[in-house]
C-alpha cells in the first residue's frame, strides 16, 4: 500500500445554510478553472431547479481543484438533516473533511450529525468559521464550543488538534486568525495540503470500486461515480459487478473520466485513488461493488440509518384525474418511485396489497416533499396520505422516533414555545440566554408531535421562532398527542367558485381558494375556526332580481386566500385527507368525497374505537 501524495479527496460538511456551497464557489473561481469573461452564477454547485430555488443543497456533487500540482476532489454535502442520507454514503469516498461553522451561530444540531458520521470513519477534519465578516461574530466561542463537540462525539486526541481557519465564503478571503484575512483562499488550500491525508491505495493489486454516487445523462446513460479503492481502471475494461444482494454479472466499461472543475474530463485509464466516473455499465445501484473478474472482493455495503417517516402513493382517484399529468398510471408511478430509491440510499419503497398504492419511507418531511415536487414537474399526477411516524414493537412494546428540537425565539415568544411543545410531549433539556437577547431551547421530542408543528410555531410567534431538528432515536411510545386545533372547510358540491359564495364562506374560516376555482364534493378549500370539520357551498350564486343585479357580487370584499405550498400542505393535512398533485396544481380532499360515505366511515371508526 502507498500514498497518492498529489490527491486529496475531502467532503465540505456543514448545518444547512453556513455557506458550504458558496465557499466551495470561491475555491472553484480562485483555481482559475473559469474563463476571465466568463459568466458565473452564485452556487453553482446547486446545479438541480429545485436547489437553486429553495437555496439548499439536496443532492451531493463532486468537482475537482488543480493547485500546486495537486488534485483536490471536493464533495459538497447537503446540510438538511432530512438529506444526511446522502451525507453518510459519500463518506467512504473521502479521506478528510472540511467543517463549516457560522462565526454567528457556531455548530447547530446538523453539525453534529454529519461530524459524528465522520469522526466514525476515523477522518481528519479542518474547522472553517465561515462568514467571519458577519456582524456580531463571535469566533472565539464558536471555536470553543466546536472542540467541546468534538470531544462530546467522541473524537480521539489527534482528530481533537484540529487547525482552524477563518474564512469568508462570499468575498472569497481566508486566514489563520480572525482579523488577518488574506483575499484569497490560498490558507485554506494549503492546510488541506499539509494536514489532510493523501489516499492510501494500492495501484498493483487488482482493480476495486463502490459505487457511492450515480447519474445519468440522455447520450451516456447511467454514470457511476466512486473512489477508485485498488488498482486502475481503463476504457472497454471487462469487470465484474456484484451487488448488495450476492448477485454477480459481467459488464464493460465504456468511458473513463476524472473531474476537473465542473467538468468530467475523459482518460484513457484512471488509477487508485481518485474519484472518477464511468459510462457503459448498464444498470448499478448503489453500494455495489466494480472489481477485477478474477478476483472478486465485494466491499461492505453502504449503511444509513433507517427511516422515521413514511406516506402513501397511489394513482389519482379524485374527479379531475387526468386532466394535467402525462404518467397517469401505477406503472409508471412505481417505475419512478423504484428508480428514486436505487439512487437515494434513505429512501425505502414497498409494494402494498393494492396495486396502485405504494409505501414510500423518507428521513423527514422535506425529504418525501422534494420526492413529491420533483415527480410533479416530471409530468406525473399522483395523490400522497398524510405522512405518518414509523413505528417498532421491540419485545412487545411500542416504540416511536424522537427528534431534539433547538428553538431560538425572542423573549416576549417564549411563552408561546413553552406552551407548543408542551402539548406535543416535549421535554425541555436546556435553556439559554444568548447575547442577542433571544431565548435557546432545546427540547426532546417525539416525531409524531413535530408533524403540522412548523407552521402553528411560525403563526404563534409571529414569524420569529428559528428552529432545526435533528433525530435522537427510538423510545418508548409517547401516547396520544393532539396535534390538530382546526378543522377542515370541505365543498358541499362540485362547480365552480363564485365570490358570492366564498364571502359566506369566509367568515367561517381561512379560505386556500380564488373565486373561479373549480372544485369538487369533498375538496378542502379551506381551514375551519372551529376543531370540527364543516361543509360548505363555495359554487352557490346570488338569485337575480329587477332590484339585485349581476354587477352587485363585484361589491363584496374577500378576504386574501392563504397561498399553501406542498410543504405547508403536507403540515396541515389530516388522517382521513389526501394531497392530489398533478404538474399543474395541487389539492387538498377528504379520502372519502361523498358525505354520506364519510359520516358512514366516521360511525364505523367511532364504533371500533368502542
Amino acid at each position: 500500500m502507498s500514498k497518492e501524495n498529489n490527491i486529496r479527496n475531502i467532503a465540505i460538511i456543514a448545518h444547512v445554510d453556513h455557506g458550504k456551497t458558496t465557499l466551495v464557489d470561491a475555491m472553484l473561481k480562485q483555481s482559475r478553472i473559469f474563463r476571465e469573461n466568463q459568466h458565473v452564477e452564485e452556487r453553482v454547485m446547486d446545479s438541480n431547479d429545485l436547489e437553486r430555488e429553495r437555496g439548499i443543497t439536496i443532492l451531493s456533487k463532486n468537482t475537482a481543484i488543480q493547485y500546486k500540482g495537486f488534485n483536490i476532489n471536493i464533495v459538497d454535502t447537503p446540510g438538511h438533516a432530512d438529506f444526511g442520507g446522502e451525507v453518510e454514503r459519500v463518506m467512504n469516498m473521502v479521506d478528510g473533511v472540511l467543517l463549516l461553522v457560522d462565526a454567528v451561530e457556531g455548530p447547530m444540531p446538523q453539525t453534529k450529525f454529519v461530524l459524528k458520521k465522520a469522526l466514525e470513519r476515523g477522518h481528519k477534519a479542518i474547522v472553517v468559521v465561515n462568514k467571519i465578516d458577519r456582524p456580531h461574530a463571535r469566533p472565539d466561542e464558536v471555536v470553543n464550543t466546536t472542540f467541546d463537540l468534538f470531544v462530546d462525539m467522541g473524537a480521539s486526541e489527534e482528530q481533537c488538534e484540529f487547525p482552524i481557519i477563518y474564512a469568508s465564503g462570499l468575498t472569497g478571503s481566508s486566514g489563520y486568525a480572525p482579523n488577518e484575512l488574506t483575499p484569497t483562499m490560498e490558507p485554506l488550500f494549503e492546510t488541506i495540503l499539509e494536514y489532510l491525508p493523501a489516499p492510501t491505495v494500492d495501484h498493483q493489486g487488482p482493480t476495486q470500486m463502490q459505487a457511492t454516487l450515480l447519474g445519468f445523462d440522455e447520450y451516456k446513460g447511467q454514470i457511476v461515480i466512486g473512489r477508485l479503492n485498488r488498482g486502475s481502471i481503463r476504457r472497454n475494461q471487462p469487470l465484474l459487478l456484484m451487488t448488495a444482494t450476492g448477485e454477480t454479472k459481467q459488464v464493460k466499461v465504456g468511458q473513463v473520466f476524472t473531474h476537473q472543475g465542473l467538468a468530467r474530463v475523459e482518460v484513457e485509464e484512471a488509477f487508485a485513488g481518485d474519484i472518477i466516473a464511468l459510462t457503459g455499465l448498464g444498470k448499478v445501484g448503489i453500494g455495489d461493488t466494480l472489481c477485477d473478474i478474477n478476483h472478486p472482493d465485494p466491499l461492505p455495503p453502504i449503511k444509513v440509518e433507517e427511516p422515521t417517516l413514511r406516506m402513501m402513493i397511489g394513482i389519482n382517484t379524485s374527479p379531475f384525474a387526468g386532466q394535467d399529468g402525462t404518467y397517469l398510471t401505477s406503472r409508471k408511478i412505481r417505475e419512478r418511485l423504484y428508480n428514486e430509491a436505487e439512487k437515494d440510499v434513505a429512501l425505502r419503497v414497498e409494494d402494498t396489497d393494492s396495486a396502485d398504492h405504494f409505501m414510500v419511507s423518507g428521513r423527514g418531511e422535506l425529504h418525501l416533499s422534494i420526492l413529491i415536487e420533483n415527480m410533479r414537474r416530471e409530468g406525473y399526477e399522483f395523490q400522497v396520505s398524510k405522512p405518518e411516524v414509523i413505528i417498532k414493537v421491540i419485545d412487545g412494546k411500542k416504540y416511536e422516533p424522537y427528534e431534539q428540537v433547538e428553538i431560538e425565539v425572542s423573549s416576549e415568544q417564549q411563552g408561546a414555545v413553552v406552551e407548543l411543545l408542551g402539548k406535543r410531549k416535549g421535554q425541555l433539556l436546556d435553556m439559554t440566554v444568548l447575547d442577542s437577547g433571544n431565548i435557546q431551547f432545546v427540547y426532546k421530542a417525539p416525531s409524531r408531535g413535530l408533524l403540522g408543528f412548523r407552521l402553528q410555531l411560525l403563526t404563534a410567534t409571529r414569524g420569529e421562532a428559528l428552529m432545526n431538528t435533528l433525530f435522537a432515536g427510538y423510545e418508548p411510545y409517547a401516547g396520544e398527542i393532539e396535534t390538530h386545533d382546526f378543522g377542515s372547510l370541505i365543498a358541499w358540491e362540485s362547480g365552480t367558485a363564485t365570490t358570492y359564495a366564498l364571502h359566506s364562506a369566509q367568515e367561517r374560516g381561512q379560505l386556500y381558494i380564488t373565486p373561479g376555482t373549480e372544485v369538487y364534493e369533498g375538496m378542502v378549500v379551506g381551514q375551519h375556526i372551529r376543531e370540527n370539520d364543516l361543509e360548505v357551498n363555495v359554487c352557490k350564486k346570488k338569485h337575480l332580481t329587477s332590484i339585485r343585479r349581476a354587477t352587485a357580487e363585484e361589491a363584496l370584499r374577500l378576504d386574501t386566500p392563504r397561498q399553501l405550498s406542498i410543504d405547508d400542505a403536507l403540515e396541515i393535512m389530516k388522517e382521513d385527507e389526501l394531497l392530489e398533485i398533478t404538474p399543474k396544481t395541487f389539492r387538498l380532499r377528504k379520502k372519502y368525497l361523498a358525505r354520506n360515505e364519510r359520516a358512514r366511515h366516521q360511525k364505523q371508526k367511532k364504533y371500533e374505537a368502542e
